[in-house]
């Protein structure tokens, strides 16, 4: 059964459920930990599988691979990297609708607008494979009398992805196909809401022919996300959920010495002219406020009339 399929199957009792595993050296690894959390059916609130959540063992065993990972990706030349980026790319875009049909199991956002999110984060893997043009350094001869002056673009290393549950597929393709062209190896902490996507991903990137360790999938919660912040061998961290969370990732990550990026909530506020067409304001305003739950980062949340 593919992630696909399993991931919209029913489960019929208790000691059916599926548990949802690591991704790990290059496939999938059942965890050992013994700790797992609940993934719902949106549609009927029934437990539909079980997520794994990594003890310690299994953190310090995702960011080994990882760096080993990093030691035979960051030796790619810029040409082979980019081979494995375009195979992605036309993989992803022939085989989209899986992925959107998994986001629709786990997270209960409608086929279309799963879609939607995956177009957006192709948007960014677009970008990924011209990256070429980006890691170009720069020379400066004679910049002053008798010395030159250049500039490198090298990779980090290990790079921790932490994302949201209401953009499973998004928001890790907002960092994790930047960081894989510049040479860096990831690991991504998905939600334990909706982790099925991540792991499909993970599939492509193999397909693709991404080295084994280059993509990690950590299930987990709070466990693994502090193995992220705190581990030396994590390079940076890219965050976004709420802004009480934000806070802490920045904290805790800078204060383990790594490159951070936080991104808190944020919610949009419609302005109503006095000219607007009020029909057209109560359609638009019930569709950014509910679309996807109202869960949205910018979904309306304050209409201001004037």
């Amino acid at each position: 059964m593919s992630i696909a399929e399993s991931a919209v199957a029913p489960a019929t009792t208790e000691a059916d459920v599926r548990v949802i595993p690591h991704w790990i050296d290059g496939g999938e690894r059942a965890s050992t930990s013994g700790r797992t959390a609940p993934v719902y059916n949106p549609a009927t609130g029934a437990v539909s599988a079980q997520v794994a959540l990594a003890d310690e063992a299994e953190i310090d065993a995702a960011i080994a691979s990882a760096l080993r990972g990093y030691e035979v990706w960051s030796q790619f030349s810029i040409a082979r990297r980019q081979s494995v980026l375009f195979s992605f790319r036309e993989l992803l875009n022939a085989r989209k609708r899986e992925l959107a049909e998994i986001i629709t199991a786990e997270h209960g956002k409608v086929v279309s607008d799963a879609m939607g999110e995956i177009l957006r984060g192709q948007e960014v893997v677009e970008l990924a494979t011209g990256f070429p043009h980006f890691l170009k350094g720069a020379f400066s001869e004679n910049a002053s009398s008798g010395i030159d002056v250049y500039s490198l673009k090298q990779p980090l290393g290990v790079v921790g992805i932490i994302s949201p549950f209401n953009f499973p597929a998004m928001v890790p393709m907002w960092f994790f196909p930047i960081a894989i062209a510049a040479g860096n190896a990831v690991v991504l902490k998905p939600s334990e809401k909706d982790p099925s996507a991540a792991l499909w991903l993970a599939a492509l990137w193999r397909e693709a022919g991404l080295p084994d360790g280059v993509f990690t999938v950590l299930q987990g919660d709070k466990l693994a996300v502090d193995g992220l912040l705190e581990s030396p061998d994590v390079a940076s961290i890219s965050f976004v959920g709420s802004t009480p969370i934000a806070q802490y990732i920045y904290e805790t990550a800078s204060k383990h010495g790594k490159r951070v990026q936080a991104l808190g909530g944020a919610k949009n506020h419609m302005l109503v002219l006095p000219d607007a067409d009020l029909d057209l304001v109560a359609d638009q305003a019930v569709n950014a406020g509910y679309g996807a739950a109202g869960e949205r980062c910018m979904a309306i949340s304050v209409v201001l009339a004037v």
